[in-house]
């Protein structure tokens, strides 16, 4: 027979169980594949907008609108991953990303566009097998002079800091369940 041990005190707590947080709330991949699809829209609408007017533009009005369309990006999928996502950092940070990928692609698509309307669309085929990433250098380069046009980078910076601070802003004055 073996000898009784003495009992052990409890703790003062139940201790959660490991990998589980109790206050969690929002749905943090919800949110990232939300923005995701609000800055597919809001990409798509720009590159429309640019087609529609790509005729009567001055460079101040391409810029203008590249970096109105990279804040309104940001702000968008800023807004929907905070109000659904709640304080998850990573959520937060996906937002910044994806709202900046859909600055870029809004962009180079709205060039293919405006190339297909003015060339034709067997123009936009050799394009694709011969130059494809000329959409994505023209977003770098000035277009003329091949100099570096820092409208550019500086989009991707706004929408990633307009997604990334509203995220951040309306997630954290979310009430934890």
């Amino acid at each position: 027979m073996q000898p009784m041990y003495p009992m052990q005190p409890t703790p003062p707590f139940q201790a959660p169980p490991f990998g589980q947080r109790p206050n969690a709330s929002g749905h943090p991949v919800g949110a990232v594949f939300l923005g995701f699809f609000a800055s597919v829209i809001v990409s798509l609408l720009y590159s429309g907008l640019i087609l529609a007017t790509w005729k009567d533009q001055s460079v101040t009005m391409a810029n203008t609108l590249y970096l109105g369309h990279a804040l309104l990006n940001g702000a968008i999928v800023g807004w929907l991953v905070g109000l659904v996502g709640h304080r998850s950092t990573g959520a937060h940070i996906w937002g910044a990303v994806i709202a900046a990928l859909g600055t870029f692609f809004g962009y180079t698509n709205s060039i293919v566009l405006v190339f297909a309307d003015s060339d034709g669309g067997g123009a936009v085929w050799d394009l694709v097998r011969y130059e494809p990433f000329w959409p994505a250098k023209l977003w770098w380069t000035d277009g003329t002079t091949d100099k570096v046009d820092w409208f550019s980078p500086l989009g991707l910076v706004l929408a990633a800091a307009a997604a990334w601070g509203l995220a951040y802003l309306i997630g954290s004055r979310r009430r934890q369940a």
